[in-house]
């Protein structure tokens, strides 16, 4: 281990990055993931979240909420998931219908941003990074419909009257002009198709999720920060050895899945010739990654983790990894 080593992405997010005096990395991957400026004012814990903590299905590994309330949830996929567009999706539906629930009027329910980083195979097409929103096009025009109200400010009335309280719902309105700037947005990036060729700020980003590692003269947003905020040597010794039984799990949860799908897929399609091919190939990829979950947490259980680190690792109950 050198002394420049960096913790990886997908731990920093569930850790440093939740901390208030590092959210200039997790703004500066939003503006150049999204090409959106924000400034985070706080981390987010979804209702789901308190409600059912043991259900990997409703968490998400980060929820924040910039200075116009809007919301960017981002989730680093290290392990191939069944129905992942629909885990992403119930996610982001969540985040909607919590600030319903919380007293918000519809009309000022704030849009809300979801990317997912992946790191298994997902999808075919040519590129590592794809964006997702919502429109609607004439079908006879092919024009962009976009969002009326009356009574909204002018550009010239908000600059002017913008810090007056009782204009902030109008305020708020006036940037919501179109379908787009309503809807959720969606961003996935791929990172097994990303190929290392450093030509800007998201390259940039790209190679440090891929290979973690960040160049010396980087001036990418967020990355001159992380730098620094995520060198290994500024870890306690308890924090980094924490940080290493981690990364040798995930290692390892990586190398089983990876076999145990390879495996499951063929169980799965030999089961497939009898019942048909898409349920045996379905029924043995969830066999294979079951079986990747508890070695991941045989191995952790015996590098001497506890149970309930464990159980937030890899999402088995605790009474069934105490009886690994």
């Amino acid at each position: 281990m050198t002394s420049n080593e960096l913790i990886r992405f997908d731990y920093a997010i569930k850790k440093l990055l939740r901390n208030k005096a590092n959210f200039g990395v997790l703004e500066g991957f939003i503006e150049v993931i999204l090409e959106k400026k924000c400034k985070i004012q706080a981390i987010l814990e979804s209702e789901s979240n308190q409600d059912k903590s043991d259900d990997k299905f409703n968490r998400v590994d980060i929820k924040a909420q910039d200075e116009d309330g809007e919301i960017f949830i981002v989730e680093v996929q290290t392990s191939r998931y069944t129905y992942f567009l629909e885990r992403i999706l119930f996610g982001v539906s969540n985040a909607v219908v919590e600030q319903a629930c919380q007293g918000e009027d519809y009309d000022l329910i704030k849009k809300v941003y979801s990317i997912s980083v992946v790191y298994y195979d997902f999808g075919e097409g040519e590129d590592y990074i794809y964006r997702g929103t919502t429109e609607f096009r004439g079908v006879r025009k092919h024009d962009i419909l976009k969002v009326s109200r009356k009574e909204e400010l002018t550009e010239e009335e908000l600059l002017a009257e913008q810090d007056k309280p009782e204009n902030k719902r109008r305020a708020y309105k006036l940037k919501k002009q179109t379908v787009g700037n309503i809807f959720p947005e969606f961003c996935l990036l791929r990172i097994n198709a990303f190929r290392p060729s450093i030509a800007d700020a998201l390259d940039e980003w790209m190679t440090f999720l891929k290979d973690n590692s960040i160049k010396d003269d980087t001036l990418a947003p967020g990355l001159v920060q992380a730098k620094e905020v995520l060198k290994i040597s500024n870890m306690s010794k308890a924090e980094r050895d924490t940080y290493l039984r981690h990364r040798e799990a995930m290692q390892n949860e990586r190398s089983a899945t990876r076999y145990s799908y390879a495996s499951g897929k063929v169980d799965g399609r030999i089961e497939g010739i009898a019942e048909g091919r898409a349920e045996g190939l379905a029924e043995g990829e969830a066999k294979g990654r079951a079986d990747a979950m508890r070695e991941t947490a045989r191995k952790m259980k015996a590098k001497g983790l506890n149970i309930d680190d464990i159980a937030n690792f890899t999402s088995l109950p605790p009474d069934e990894i105490a009886k690994l």
